[in-house]
């Protein structure tokens, strides 16, 4: 379920974008995923770059939102490779 603002236009991209999203909460048990992306949030809020784009999370879904198969070949816990770098 995706909530948006009036007349805001939901894309393909924004729909797989989210679904990766749906993906790591289905994992992470919901909760879990929550509470990592606060924390990871929080720490990356002391880091170089914009610590939203930064949460792994974040950078698996713009990663591969414009990948149509991408859900078709994602392993488990993909989100981790994430958790380096920038």
């Amino acid at each position: 379920m995706l909530f948006t603002r009036d007349k805001s236009r939901i894309t393909q991209t924004t729909i797989r974008h989210e679904s990766i999203h749906a993906r790591q909460m289905w994992e992470m048990l919901v909760i879990g995923f929550y509470l990592w992306y606060f924390i990871e949030w929080i720490v990356r809020l002391f880091m170089p770059g914009s610590a939203y784009r930064n949460i792994s999370f974040e950078r698996e879904a713009y990663g591969n939102q414009d990948n149509v198969e991408y859900l078709k070949q994602r392993k488990l816990f993909a989100w981790i490779k994430y958790l380096k770098g920038q």
